[in-house]
């Protein structure tokens, strides 16, 4: 048979419509009525209508006979045409609303000897670009002509033979096509409902569960006061049911939250569709699910409290006043951060330290998202007359395990997989949380900075911590506990916000996380309180939770012994004084081996309910749950921020050698007029100097001075603190950090014109260069050049907070021409006081009373240092005088010599006259 291109062929197209999953919930109880309409080039057909369901399960073969289509049969093989199938809500008042559309491509077959059937896919169902759900389908399109020829020459068969049907010409997929069932099981834990919303303007009272999976339905027994007692009296559901042994075409689980009011009304309050069905499957005959905690049951079902009181033996030491001073909290975060240089000794202490997350403490793969015992699924609502997006009506707390039920019927059943559960009813606990600091918030202030501070809900109740706000940052340290009680699962989820500070305008939120406790409760990863390190009955680590590790390996399946020998050495090893008994750390160790949630600080980040897929900044923080029926906690830790305490640096200048001097007298001598200059970079305002040595020579100055540094200083940290206003119109002081240094200048002192600036000499206190001894082993060899001077190993340092104190010569150099000048040497003496030792060794500044600790005197200056102007008398003798003593001389004699001379001539021709007349001569 020869083909020509305005030829037609009849086709027969077949178009398998198994199931739907996720559509769009278009009518008012939050399911749609669905129905598929199939159409293929002038033809459609519509499927059966399935009512108040996102999944619907169709079942069904579309068929369309004798499809004429025009060209080559190998050109429709390479590009058939597209069967469109668009999906509708069937209404019983109005038009239909379309729900959504998708395209499939049939699988052409112009040979009836192939025997391949098409493969069911998903399809996603779109509705203007976005997708609304997706459909199982596929299609065959069959070609006639040639199974007539082929019938004609060979005696075959007619047409492939029609599926079996399940009501009047309603067939469903075939046999090779539709998914191989085998029978499952399905175990539901449900637990609980929460945060339900009003429906139809009136609270969820009296809700239960409808589970659907497969076609087959189980209901929970009603909950008969919601806010009482938010979860189901009888937790564990069962069912059976026939899923596809391929995870492709596993259909969906269906949960509906009924709510039964009065007058017999049972109305969808609530609804949520579980896709991904793998991650629930188990192996029924495992030991035990493969969770790294084995834990026999939560802490609920613990020892009583009468077991749980840690008694702390008066043997042992507590923590030593000079301890508390440098190792505090902050001390193990930092070093547990690896941030050396803030912890101090803490770690040659041998003290334990703490894990620090970067993110959540759901977000750690080793813990599961702590959903272990059950998960958190948010039920929807449809639309409504004021939204027509599907609402989030609350959440169903539950799990699920799936496993494969012998098919053979004497076979005994796999035990089932829930077991050992918790006690469902209220629990009143402590939760204590500790909020360490803020990392990266976002600006709220047109300075680009904020005032955070710390909001915290849980329940109704409320804490506002507006008072305790931190001026001028986006990295605070709050430091910050709040202890609250609360009944779980009532008040399970706890909100911690932060908020910007402002005085005249409402305050700003930055962003909010959320924490679920009852699933830090319910865990089995021991999330309610982490595990540390080490177990102390005293110091800075004291144990804080309720059960001993004693009393918490008790719930554990576990075989001590055979690690008790190995461990036994470990046990006597005592690292620090705090520690507690042998038993209680071996026990500890063990746990600690378990895969139990560690002594933590977990990274939470920061949302914004107006830009909710936005970080808006990082909280570092912990929470700690306690039930109260287990006894009180131990004591909570005190991260309050480091305070800084108040140093004072005393600065006595004595004296100044081969100071440049830069200017000449009015009698032609070089000279200066020497003081000496000092502060403490960061504290400008307490900039101080000496008084003037006037008339120096030789560059020598003498001063017996005294410079009076008040600091705030963080010894942990080795750092000053400074607070002060970045601008004029600033409301708070913003605080800074830097290392605590000493600058030293020297000056030449000028009445009618500008001080000159000689040198200078800076110190860094915790790296002090050791000075010299006599003025004339100091040189600018002693600081080095362009490098730190901790760096230089021939340069010797010291920290004036572990000497106190010292005395001795240093250089001051001036930069000239890109290198180092002597531009003198000066004597001093520095010492660094804590406020103890302030309030002990008083002293004036300058040699002012009180002039002691030590007492200064005058300096024994030359008789030539004073300024000329203020005293004329001194001037003539010590400056004029002195140098021009031979020139006053010779400049007298010659005036007698002038004026012997001027009376000699005045007299001489009197006299010559007298001689020559001579009146008095005899005559």
């Amino acid at each position: 048979y020869t083909h020509k291109e305005n030829d037609f062929f009849s086709y027969h197209l077949r178009c398998y419509v198994y199931q739907a999953r996720n559509l769009t919930a278009l009518d008012k109880d939050s399911f749609s009525d669905p129905y598929a309409h199939v159409s293929f080039l002038h033809r459609s057909k519509t499927t059966e209508i399935i009512h108040s369901t996102l999944n619907p399960t169709w079942d069904q073969t579309i068929i369309f006979d004798e499809i004429e289509i025009y060209g080559d049969p190998q050109t429709v093989a390479q590009s058939p045409p597209q069967v469109v199938v668009e999906l509708f809500d069937s209404d019983q008042v109005g038009k239909d609303e379309f729900l959504g559309r998708t395209f499939c491509s049939p699988m052409v077959k112009l040979n009836p000897d192939i025997e391949i059937n098409p493969k069911l896919l998903w399809y996603p169902v779109k509705n203007g670009g976005k997708v609304c759900g997706d459909v199982l389908l596929a299609a065959e399109l069959i070609l006639i002509i040639q199974i007539c020829i082929y019938i004609f020459q060979q005696g075959g068969t007619n047409l492939p033979i029609l599926p079996s049907q399940r009501a009047p010409n309603l067939y469903m997929v075939p046999q090779g096509i539709r998914p191989v069932v085998q029978l499952t099981a399905i175990e539901i834990l449900a637990w609980g409902l929460r945060n339900m919303k009003n429906y139809q303007m009136a609270s969820v009272t009296s809700p239960s569960l409808i589970i659907e999976c497969g076609g087959v339905m189980v209901e929970s027994v009603v909950i008969k006061n919601l806010k009482r007692t938010p979860n189901f009296p009888g937790s564990v559901l069962f069912m059976k049911v026939l899923l596809p042994k391929e995870e492709l075409y596993t259909p969906s689980l269906v949960l509906k939250v009924i709510d039964h009011r009065q007058f017999g009304r049972k109305p969808v309050v609530g609804q949520c569709t579980i896709d991904l069905l793998e991650r629930f499957r188990c192996d029924p005959y495992a030991t035990k699910e493969d969770i790294a905690p084995q834990m026999k049951v939560t802490i609920l079902a613990a020892a009583p409290c009468r077991d749980v009181v840690i008694e702390v033996e008066d043997a042992q030491p507590l923590l030593t006043s000079q301890e508390k001073e440098v190792v505090d909290w902050w001390s193990k975060f930092y070093a547990s951060i690896g941030d050396t240089e803030k912890c101090g000794q803490y770690l040659q202490k041998g003290y334990g330290t703490l894990k620090v997350y970067n993110c959540e403490l759901e977000n750690v793969p080793d813990f599961r998202g702590l959903t272990d015992f059950c998960d958190t699924f948010k039920l929807y609502r449809g639309k409504n007359e004021e939204n027509d997006d599907p609402t989030v009506a609350g959440e169903f707390k539950g799990s699920f395990r799936i496993y494969t039920l012998p098919d053979d019927p004497t076979v005994p059943p796999p035990p089932r997989q829930f077991c050992e559960l918790p006690d469902s009813g209220p629990q009143e606990c402590i939760v204590r949380i500790y909020v360490v600091r803020g990392l990266e918030l976002q600006p709220k202030d047109n300075n680009g900075l904020c005032d955070p501070y710390i909001k915290i809900s849980l329940g109704k109740k409320v804490v506002e911590d507006r008072d305790h706000y931190i001026p001028n940052t986006l990295n605070p340290i709050f430091g910050r506990m709040y202890e609250l009680s609360c009944f779980l699962p009532q008040e399970k989820d706890l909100k911690i916000s932060v908020y910007d500070y402002d005085l005249m305008t409402r305050d700003e939120k930055v962003g909010e996380t959320t924490i679920d406790l009852e699933n830090r409760f319910l865990s089995r990863f021991g999330s309610h309180c982490g595990i540390p390190q080490q177990h102390c009955v005293s110091g800075i680590n004291t144990w804080r939770d309720q059960l001993k590790p004693t009393q918490l390996l008790q719930n554990l399946f576990l075989v001590i012994f055979t690690v008790f020998f190995h461990l036994i050495s470990e046990v006597n090893k005592i690292l620090h004084e705090h520690l507690g008994p042998g038993e209680e750390r071996l026990a500890l160790h063990i746990l600690r081996t378990q895969g139990l949630v560690p002594e933590h600080v977990e990274t939470r980040t920061l949302y914004s309910t107006f830009q909710p897929n936005i970080p808006q900044g990082k909280l570092q923080m912990w929470v700690d749950v306690f039930p109260k029926s287990l006894g009180p906690p131990g004591p909570p830790f005190n991260i309050t921020p480091r305070k800084a305490k108040k140093y004072e640096l005393r600065v006595i200048i004595w004296n100044t050698k081969d100071v440049i001097l830069d200017e000449k007298s009015i009698t032609g001598e070089e000279m200066s007029d020497i003081y000496v200059k000092g502060w403490m970079p960061g504290h400008e305002e307490y900039k101080q100097k000496t008084d003037v040595h006037y008339r120096s020579l030789d560059g020598e100055g003498n001063f017996n001075w005294r410079f009076i540094f008040p600091f705030d200083y963080f010894p942990a940290e080795q750092l000053c603190t400074v607070s002060k206003k970045e601008h004029f119109w600033s409301l708070d002081n913003t605080e800074f950090r830097i290392p605590p240094k000493l600058l030293i200048q020297i000056w030449d002192n000028d009445k009618f014109s500008l001080d000159d600036y000689l040198g200078f000499v800076e110190l860094d206190l915790h790296n002090a260069v050791v000075p010299a001894k006599v003025s004339q082993k100091c040189s600018l060899d002693m600081i080095p050049e362009h490098k730190p001077m901790n760096v230089m190993k021939n340069v010797k340092t010291a920290s004036l907070f572990e000497q106190k104190s010292m005395r001795g010569w240093w250089p001051c150099y001036v930069e000239k021409d890109g290198s180092r000048v002597l531009a003198g040497k000066v004597e001093m003496t520095l010492e660094v006081l804590g406020e103890k030792d302030i309030e002990e060794r008083p002293a004036g500044k300058g040699r002012d009373e009180p002039n002691m600790n030590p007492k200064l005197d005058m300096p024994n200056r030359p008789d030539t240092s004073f300024l000329w102007f203020t005293n004329p008398c001194k001037t003539m003798k010590f400056i004029v005088w002195r140098r021009f003593k031979w020139v006053f001389i010779g400049i007298i004699i010659l005036l007698i010599v002038l004026l012997f001379v001027a009376i000699l001539l005045y007299s001489l021709p009197n006299y010559i006259s007298m001689k020559i007349v001579n009146p008095f001569s005899p005559r």
